[in-house]
């Protein structure tokens, strides 16, 4: 077999604990992360020219060695030590720089699909190792379950199960800059960090959870943000919240006619991103 499709989910954070800045640069975080049914579409296909393309054709995605999953395709073709190379087609569902993980979705996806074009089988824990070094979220990702992680992202628990909900992701289409966001949070000691339920029965016990601490930086230069989360609530959501640093809004609602409506009413008038998922 030389050619494989896959799809790359988005995920939203239920919660994003930013607990310390490392002395390494990165920030200590305790987050919970959920996939949704919004997914990039991945071919890939081996030749024997030994070339790797990626080609996206997305605005602020980049072709070739730029991209994160073209450097997740050359470190597993170097890792076979194969001379092959590989035409990679990614076709961009998921918006860019959103707060949603399409990046590392993409990046994750390519490394498990490599995995089995080449018959590497590489263990899941082993391809978590390689993709925590091209971005934070990739191992949560090949985890493919509702996870709590910790560290920078790489520490991944199980959550208990959750109850399936509908999800508005509206996205404004300000470009928020992650690097941005955690250099001008201001971190303090002294807030306990909530303690988790061991089970979700309702989507109600989710909604009580949210919590984001980038939000504090982000909605102050984007107040958008916080009028598109006052409008889902409005609207009929059970909860709302910014994911990751943003710009992406996400409301969580008990079923699907409520949250298309409040997508209809949200995008009436704007050119946002707007689109009703099912949690995985």
């Amino acid at each position: 077999m030389n050619h494989l499709t896959i799809q790359a989910p988005a995920k939203i954070n239920y919660l994003l604990d930013v607990i310390r800045r490392r002395s390494d640069g990165y920030h200590d975080l305790r987050m919970i992360m959920q996939r949704v049914n919004l997914c990039d579409d991945i071919t890939i296909t081996l030749n024997e020219t030994s070339d790797l393309t990626v080609t996206c054709g997305k605005n602020g995605v980049p072709d070739g060695p730029g991209n994160i999953a073209w450097k997740a395709a050359r470190t597993m073709l170097d890792l076979a030590g194969s001379k092959l190379g590989a035409t990679i087609s990614i076709t961009k569902n998921i918006p860019v720089a959103a707060g949603l993980g399409g990046g590392s979705s993409d990046a994750a996806s390519v490394l498990m699909g490599m995995n089995e074009l080449l018959g590497l089988k590489l263990s899941d824990q082993r391809l978590m190792e390689i993709g925590v070094k091209l971005g934070a979220d990739v191992p949560f990702f090949i985890f493919k379950q509702t996870a709590l992680a910790e560290g920078i992202g790489e520490q991944l628990k199980p959550m208990p199960p959750m109850p399936e909900a509908w999800v508005l992701l509206v996205n404004p289409g300000v470009h928020v800059s992650t690097a941005w966001v955690y250099k001008n949070l201001q971190l303090t000691n002294q807030r306990e960090l909530t303690k988790l339920p061991e089970f979700f029965s309702t989507v109600e016990d989710v909604c009580a959870i949210l919590s984001n601490d980038l939000e504090e930086v982000t909605i102050p230069a984007f107040p958008v943000i916080a009028d598109i989360r006052s409008s889902m609530l409005r609207m009929g959501a059970l909860g709302a919240m910014m994911s990751g640093s943003g710009p992406t809004v996400f409301g969580l609602f008990r079923d699907k006619d409520t949250a298309e409506k409040a997508r209809e009413a949200l995008t009436e008038d704007s050119d946002w991103f707007a689109v009703t998922v099912k949690t995985l």
